[in-house]
């Protein structure tokens, strides 16, 4: 059985998605670009961007009772692969050995023009 996991503290879907499903004792965090949530826009810079992106992360992991340790995947995609040294620098600094298995990989475009996106699976 699939619940939705929803919180105002991180952007609203503007799709037919959830922002989380946890699926067992599995929970599945849709990808996260860089809104300000307060404005609903796109803050500026790639690491601003990354910065905004995994707060939406750990705030939505909050909401379903689980936090940044119990990440078990992260998938990022970058308009930009210049960029992996500053994105990666960030994304560390929210998480803990052992560090998630991840996949990085380049992408044309992304939603809004955002330069970085980031999903996450994590346990319950």
């Amino acid at each position: 059985m699939k619940k939705e996991i929803r919180t105002e503290k991180a952007p609203l879907p503007i799709g037919p998605y959830s922002q989380a499903v946890q699926a067992g004792n599995m929970l599945f965090v849709a990808g996260q670009i860089g809104f300000d949530p307060s404005t609903t826009l796109l803050v500026e810079g790639v690491e601003a961007q990354t910065r905004q992106a995994m707060e939406h992360i750990n705030v939505i992991l909050k909401e379903a009772g689980a936090s940044m340790d119990d990440v078990a995947l992260c998938n990022i995609y970058l308009v930009d692969m210049a960029d992996f040294a500053k994105v990666n620098e960030i994304y560390s600094s929210y998480l803990t050995a052992p560090f998630p298995a991840r996949v990085t990989v380049a992408v044309s475009s992304l939603p809004a023009g955002a330069l970085v996106e980031i999903a996450a699976i994590a346990t319950i």
